[in-house]
This record gives C-alpha cells, structure tokens and sequence, in this order.
C-alpha cells in the first residue's frame, strides 16, 4: 500500500510541478509559433501517459495484492486488450511525429525572397558572413581555409570579393525579413540554437545544412551550441542582434568585406580595395578563436577585453602592474601562464602563432579603441 501511495504522489507532484515550475520557455522572437503548439502537444500526450502508467501501477499494487488464502490464477493472452494497447500506441505515436514532421519539412524549405546568412562553426566560435552587394554569397570550400579566409571563400570567384565578415561575435539581422541560416561546420558536429526563434539545426563537416525564420522581435539573442563539441562547448556563444532595417543598413555598412573595405553602403566597399588596419590580425583571432574569450566592446569576458588594451596599465595576480606593448602582449599570447591579470582565470593555453601571426594579432589589438 505504502509503495501505491507513492507512485499516486509522485504523479500528482509532476503535474503540480510542471504548472508551477520556475523553469519555462522563453519568449518566442520568431514566426515559428507551431514549434511551441508542437512542444505542448508533446508535454500533453507524454504527460498524459505517464500520469495514467503511474496511477495503472498503484491501482495493480492495491488490486493485485497478496492477501492470505488467495491464490493467483494464468490467464494467456487477451486480444481484446492487446488490439487496444497497438491502436492507443500507434495513435499516440502519429500524434507526437506527425506535427514535427510537418513544422520540419517547413523549417528547411525557406521561402525564394529570404536573406540568406552563413554561419561557420568551429571549436569554439562562431563566425558569420553576410552577402555583399550582389546578394549572393560566393563559393567556398574547406581546401580553401587558412588563417586570414576563415570561410573558405574562393579568392577566384569575383562574387565573393564583396562578401561582408562579420567583426566579432555579433550577428545582425532585419526585422520582419525571412532569412536563411546557412549552416557549415569546420572540424566537429556543431548545432545553431537561439532559444527564443524557437530553431536549431546541426552543423555537419562536409556538408551545408540550412533553416529559415523570420525575426518578429527586435532585442540581442545569445546563440549557443546545442551538440557537445569538446570541452571548450559551453563557452561556444555569440549574440544575433535584430535591428530595425534602418539601423541593420547601417551596421552592415560598418563591416569589412573579403576583398577589403566597407560592407555595402559603406564608402569604401569597392572589391578588391584596401584591407583595413588589422584586417589580417582580426582574421586571426578569429580562426584561432581568440575572440570567444576577448571582446572588442569593452564588455567582460574569460579574458580581458581588447577595446582600449594597448598603452594601458594592467594589474597582475601576486601583485605589480605590467604596460600593456608589443612585447607584452606576445608573451601574453603564446605564454599566458607568464603573468595573469588579476581576476580572470588562467586558463587561456598557448596560441602557438609564428612571429608574422604574432605581430598581425597585436597589430589588430592596437586599432581596437
């Protein structure tokens, strides 16, 4: 009886604890409002059985017993009660795939008029390239990365000269605009997640996969990777911002693109023109992944930010002070565990850069104002 008593509480205590839970879903920021339909549609029918299982099972303990001069009789098979436990089943099973299916099938099959966006994952950051004034991405294949073409573009094909690289960890993105994510992984299986668009897809190596959505919302989304990728996976976040078409206009602009210069509408976006100060050193820190750690907007990261770090005086752990130079900032990079700075962790390993990818990523850190 005590054990029937049990299971009948701990029913009760899910449901009780599913309504009352501190732990809900985020506001939805997209179009994908049949995600949620479908996430509730789950939480009903596996609700539902397991409540009615828990409670079956009290009931058998109490019903079933042993009570003195009772003798259990063999019972072989019932049809009747079989056929009801497939089409309860199968029923219950179609309910919780086909909606999926469905909402799938429509995630993956973006509409002609969407803005396309390639995100390229790799342990453990992102980066992210925007189609230039053409409006199409230009073609890119792994034979093609190297330190200062994270992507991959084909420096042959003249539609990707215009292509706008995203500074940083920030993504922007228009209001009210379908856009295609498209999808690239460059060493493990990684996973595109913004909780409030309400979609993810993996990020497989060797091959492109894509979604779309629509942002509804405007406001600064953290993105995250939802697949294990080492042990740097927690770290793997960046932001997608969604901008009035105003304001995204002028922060594409602002971007720099593969050939060099501004992104379009910028004043100095002409392919094939002159790479801004630092363009190979940020490119670096990027590939290597510098970037996860240390920001370029003065905001607090795993490290110290870079805005306004060069000529600055920087206080060590055990004490004393150290100018930040190029001298410093090259130990710094390939011995960090020389001297941490007072309040961050020392968990930063050695870059390894060669002399020549040393003096571009200090140069970059000098432009970062």
């Amino acid at each position: 009886m005590a054990m029937a008593w049990v299971l009948v509480l701990i029913a009760v205590g899910a449901v009780v604890f599913h309504f009352a839970s501190p732990w809900q879903v985020t506001q939805i920021a997209s179009n994908w409002h049949a995600m949620d339909d479908a996430l509730w549609l789950t939480f009903v029918l596996t609700g539902v059985a397991f409540v009615a299982l828990h409670l079956f099972v009290a009931y058998a303990l109490v019903r079933f017993r042993h009570r003195a001069g009772h003798r259990a009789s063999a019972e072989h098979g019932n049809r009747k009660l079989e056929w009801w436990l497939i089409g309860i089943t199968t029923a219950a099973i179609i309910g919780l795939l086909a909606p999926g299916l469905t909402v799938y099938a429509r995630l993956i099959d973006p509409p002609p008029d969407a803005q396309v966006f390639e995100v390229m994952g790799r342990q453990w950051q992102w980066h992210y390239r925007l189609p230039g004034r053409d409006g199409r991405l230009g073609a890119a294949e792994t034979r093609f990365i190297t330190a200062t073409n994270p992507f991959g573009i084909d420096p042959q094909d003249a539609r990707g000269q215009d292509d706008v690289l995203v500074q940083g960890e920030e993504l922007h993105l228009p209001l009210n605009r379908p856009v295609r994510a498209q999808l690239r992984a460059q060493d493990v299986l990684h996973d595109f997640y913004v909780p409030q668009f309400r979609t993810r897809m993996n990020m497989v190596p060797g091959m492109t996969t894509q979604f779309w959505f629509t942002p509804e919302r405007t406001g600064r989304y953290e993105v995250l990777c939802a697949q294990l990728c080492g042990v740097g996976h927690s770290n793997m976040r960046s932001w997608v911002v969604i901008d009035e078409p105003a304001a995204y206009a002028d922060w594409v602009a602002k971007q720099p693109t593969f050939g060099g210069g501004a992104g379009p509408g910028g004043v100095a976006g002409a392919p094939g023109g002159p790479a801004e100060p630092g363009k190979v050193g940020r490119l670096l820190a990027q590939q290597k992944g510098c970037i996860a750690c240390h920001s370029v907007d003065g905001s607090r990261g795993v490290g110290p930010s870079w805005k306004g770090l060069y000529g600055s005086a920087e206080a060590l752990e055990g004490g004393g002070t150290v100018k930040v130079d190029d001298a410093y900032l090259k130990q710094a990079i390939n011995a960090p565990q020389a001297s941490i700075v007072r309040g961050y962790p020392p968990v930063m390993p050695p870059a390894g850069l060669s002399d020549a990818e040393l003096a571009a990523v200090v140069e970059y850190i000098k432009s970062v104002h």
